[in-house]
């Protein structure tokens, strides 16, 4: 099962006990995924489509609850050639339709329809606790979620501008940074950042999928973190390989080209050690001396010898250059 079916089944067990709130979920669930239709005798029939059951069982929970309504509504399983099974539900009295689309301010007081189920009035969701409940009801009706153990996305689609505008000001009055971003004639309100959702997640009260969002984020910054560590362990490691391999073919050209007779006793001690212990880090380097010195006086030391090679290669090419050129 996916994590976005998991946050779904989760809102989908949750009902508001404000029939305010209520209302303004299910105003966002018909704005975003409901079908009015008006019959030959001019009766409106209310659809809302999901592929999620227990969506679908909210759906029919909520308006139960919050019209006390007994009239017939059912649930229709489409297959057709799709791979989901699409869930239908249809309220084919007239006057409860109406009394739903009046009460979500769908429909005005001439009992016109908004149109295209336009964006939700303010009326709907003055207060903190209905915009909650509306981003929930948004959320169920057209939105997803990524796997968080492979990225971080939140989404709602909406099938127009205005639709989207108000679902991005709604989910930015909770300090949430929503984006939009225009996908095949659709409108995607999106959040991409992980703390920004796991903030979304408490917005629509998902408390157990933000606990299981966490866990994933916490498992997936530890490993960036070792793996940061490891990167920086290795980088290091290659440093002081390089370094300890430069020193040591500068203390043998010197060996081979002046001899150690030439350098003075502290220089000649390290040059010494540097090749008996090709592997030593400089502390260990120090350790060995006698008396023992730090890092940094070991490395002074080991920078003179590398000043004094580079001065002995100086001086060869110089002494090479001067023949070739008596030669000609």
């Amino acid at each position: 099962m996916s994590f976005s079916r998991d946050v779904k089944d989760e809102l989908s067990k949750q009902i508001s006990p404000a029939r305010h709130c209520q209302i303004a979920e299910l105003a966002a669930i018909i704005s975003l995924c409901g079908n009015i239709i008006i019959s030959e005798y001019d009766r409106y029939i209310l659809k809302l489509h999901t592929e999620n059951l227990l969506v679908a069982r909210k759906y029919f929970t909520l308006i139960k609850k919050t019209f006390k309504i007994n009239t017939e509504i059912s649930v229709k399983q489409n297959n057709y050639l799709k791979k989901n099974k699409t869930y239908t539900m249809v309220i084919v009295d007239h006057d409860i339709v109406i009394k739903i689309l009046q009460a979500t301010k769908l429909m005005d007081e001439n009992k016109e329809i908004m149109e295209n189920l336009s964006v939700v009035d303010n009326l709907v969701i003055q207060n903190s606790c209905c915009k909650r409940a509306f981003i929930r009801g948004a959320f169920l009706a057209s939105g997803s979620m990524s796997e968080p153990k492979k990225t971080y996305h939140f989404e709602i689609v909406a099938p127009n501008e205005p639709k989207a505008r108000q679902i991005q000001e709604i989910i930015n009055t909770f300090n949430i940074d929503a984006k939009i971003v225009i996908r095949k004639k659709h409108f995607v309100v999106y959040v991409k950042e992980g703390s920004q959702i796991v903030d979304l997640l408490n917005v629509m009260e998902a408390h157990v999928s933000l606990m299981n969002l966490e866990n994933v984020r916490i498992l997936k910054e530890m490993r960036n973190s070792i793996n940061r560590q490891v990167n920086c362990e290795a980088a290091n490691i290659n440093k002081t390989v390089q370094a300890a391999t430069k020193q040591i073919d500068d203390i043998i050209y010197i060996k081979e080209q002046i001899g150690f007779s030439e350098l003075s006793e502290g220089l000649e001690e390290v040059a010494s050690l540097r090749i008996e212990y090709p592997e030593a880090s400089l502390k260990e380097l120090g350790a060995l001396l006698n008396p023992p010195i730090g890092k940094s006086g070991v490395n002074h030391r080991l920078r003179k010898l590398s000043i004094l090679a580079d001065n002995v290669r100086k001086q060869k090419e110089e002494v090479n250059y001067g023949i070739e050129k008596n030669n000609n």
